[in-house]
Parts: structure tokens; sequence; C-alpha cells
């Protein structure tokens, strides 16, 4: 299954930037598009309201049926909503750059053989160190399991509609339906729809779920907590702490998903399908189908993260970038628009923020020296978040405020 559905992504690929993407009179287009991007964000900045603009948003909001109901409805030209001025950071590959390649971490006899785990600590130190992202292959869940959680993700968008539409809102809710969270505040929206499921440490009721996909759901939400357990146990060692370290001060206590669906774009060039971003959390544990997309900044660069059949990503979050005092990295990281589709991914983030405590989070004193000050300042998870949600529409990290 992996490998034909590989296959005809190539090849509709490569059709698809043969015949359209390349054509010199889009380019001509592409940049006037721009021009007025540019123009409206100078209008927005000085005060002014789109009202155009709002009624655009508020429309595709009220249809209920996200991107993927104007691709049913087979637009050619996505909305302007949508478009995103260029990037400034180009692709390593574009920039003659082919060696760069996001680690790879084999957990198979981490538990059998004391050597293993070793080598497997320090390969995930160096991960998180230079890259803030790596992938683990052998880590406990079945590939079987990986397929269904994808499948589930396919079932549920592409049921009827108004059985869909019954789980679309704006509210926070165990599990809710919609396309883009930030559409009202953000300054371009992404070619996207996604479910949200909170799973731990209150877990949702099976009535909250969706019939289409509640006990995959409800399966891979298990695998994943129990494979946070785990991921914490390393990566604590590989801050040279007890294995428990970061289980201890609550790090994988709340488990949360976003399940998306990507689907195919006419415009793949002016859109992003995830705009640049790091993550507000310990941990992010993603699985990605066979399209691919993801993009990680690695030395002002972008790096593309192909996909592994049976791999899961996973990467440092700024909450863990701020206990290690900077001794691990959260990196930014985007997702493109594909001319082929659907895509499907699921990222499950391992934070308590859905679920406030007084808990205090600093940099760990273990880790601190005369030549290593703490460099952040203390916090609570409840008033990061709160900065994060307000302050951090760009894509920015919300670190740099919480600097001592």
């Amino acid at each position: 299954m992996w490998e034909l559905r590989c296959t005809r992504f190539e090849r509709a690929r490569e059709s698809f930037l043969e015949e359209k993407f390349w054509k010199p009179s889009r380019k001509k287009e592409r940049a006037l598009i721009f021009q007025k991007f540019k123009a409206i964000e100078t209008r927005r900045k000085m005060g002014v309201v789109d009202s155009e603009r709002a009624k655009e948003l508020k429309a595709f909001d009220d249809t209920k049926l996200g991107v993927k109901g104007l691709v049913d409805a087979g637009i050619t030209k996505i909305p302007r909503i949508f478009y995103h001025p260029p990037d400034n950071y180009k692709k390593a590959s574009d920039l003659g750059y082919k060696g760069y390649t996001i680690p790879t971490i084999d957990l198979k006899s981490i538990h059998e053989d004391p050597n293993e785990r070793i080598k497997v600590v320090e390969r995930v130190r160096e991960a998180s160190e230079k890259w803030g992202f790596f992938q683990i292959v052998n880590h406990g869940i079945p590939v079987s399991t990986l397929d269904d959680m994808i499948d589930g993700v396919l079932r549920f968008f592409e049921q009827d509609n108004e059985i869909k539409k019954e789980f679309y809102t704006r509210d926070l809710r165990p599990f809710f339906y919609n396309s883009n969270f930030n559409l009202y505040t953000t300054e371009a929206i992404t070619w996207k729809d996604s479910f949200f499921c909170n799973m731990a440490p209150n877990a949702p009721k099976p009535e909250d779920l969706p019939a289409v996909c509640r006990d995959i759901v409800v399966e891979y939400s298990k695998q994943v907590m129990k494979l946070g357990t785990l991921l914490f146990e390393l990566l604590s060692e590989s801050l040279g702490l007890d294995p428990n370290y970061l289980i201890d001060i609550g790090c994988n206590e709340g488990l949360f998903s976003f399940s998306h669906y990507y689907p195919a774009c006419p415009e793949p060039e002016s859109t992003l399908g995830t705009a640049k971003h790091t993550d507000a959390d310990f941990i992010t544990v993603l699985l990605q189908d066979h399209i691919g997309g993801l993009q990680v900044l690695h030395q002002n660069m972008w790096i593309d993260l192909p996909p592994l059949l049976g791999a899961l990503v996973v990467n440092i979050g700024d909450l863990l970038q701020l206990i290690s005092n900077d001794k691990f990295k959260s990196v930014q990281h985007k997702v493109v628009a594909n001319p082929i589709g659907p895509r499907a991914s699921i990222a499950c983030f391992f934070s308590t923020g859905l679920h406030p405590t007084s808990r205090i989070y600093s940099p760990i004193k273990n880790l601190l020296s005369e030549d290593n000050p703490a460099k952040y300042r203390e916090i609570t998870i409840p008033d990061f978040l709160a900065y994060h949600k307000t302050k951090c529409l760009t894509g920015e990290s919300s670190l740099v405020h919480f600097k001592v």
C-alpha cells in the first residue's frame, strides 16, 4: 500500500510541475499578488480594517466545509485569504546543499542491550541539540496502527458533509473540527482542515468522538502516551539526568492532538499547508503519510523531512528548550502546500496547557553552573501559553519574552 501510494504521488507531481508550476506567466501573476499582499499588510499595520477580507473569512467559515469544500467545488485559483508572501529562507536543495538529512534513530534494542541504549541516548542528545528534530523507527507502535490512524483521519474528512458539520466549531471541546484554528487572527490562512482531540489526563467520552474514527483515535492516543514515557526517559538521560526526571516534573501528563487534512492545491506555490512556527509544548510526536511536505529550518535553510515507512517524527518544543536552558533546540518548521493530495498527518503534543496547573517551570538546576547560568525566568504554563497565543502570530518563538 505504501509503495503504491508513493509511486502514484511521484507520477502526479512530475506531471503537475511540467504542465503548470513552472510556466513563466505564473511568475508575473504571483509577483502582482504579493505586491497586493504587502499593500494589505501596510494598511493593517496602520490600523485600517480590511472589511472585505473579514467578510471573506466569515463566508469561508460559515460553510463549515473548510478547504476541502473549496476543492470539492472545483476551484482552480485559491482565494486571496490563502496567499502567503515569499519566504526569506530558501530550500537547502535549491542552494546546492544536498547532504542535509534529519537524523533517524532506531529504538529496537534499547531495552535488551545497555550498550545500545547508551548509543541511542547519545544520538537523541546530538539530534536535540543540533536539529531539534529526529525520526524514530522500531518505536513499538505497529505499522498497522499507524496506517489505521491515517485512514481514520481520511474517513473523518471524507464522510458525509452534514455529519461532519456537527463537529465544526471554534469552541474548545474534547473533540472538534474546523479549518485554521487561528482563522481570524493570522495574517494569512493555510491550506488545510483539522480536527482536535484532547486525550490526557482527561480522555473524552466515547460519545464525544465521531464514529468513523473513534476506536483508532483512542487506541493511537494510548500508544503515543506509552511512547511518550520512553521518549522522556531518553531525553532525561540525554541531559545527564535520572531517566524519570522529566516524567517526575509532569512533562508527559498532558496530551492533545491535531489531525490535519491537506487537500490538493491548485496553486501550491502561493500558499502553505502550515505556516512556519515553533511548538509551544515539551515535545511533539508526528505521524505523516506518504506524501510529505514537512520542512525544518536548519542553518537558515529549509530542509525536507521526507516520509519514512513506519517512522514517527519527534521534535523539541519551546518548553523543553526553556527547562533545558537552551541545550535542546525548538526550531521553526512548516508544511508546504502540494499539488497532489489529500495529505494526512497527526501531531500529538505533550503539554499540560489545556489543564491549568500552578507548577513552576524554569531551567533545570542540575544543568546550571557559573559558566551556564539560567537564561530564562520562572514561568507557569498558562502564563507561557497566554503570551504565545496573543503575541506570537508570525511564527516566531515565545522564548525571547521569557529571557532573564
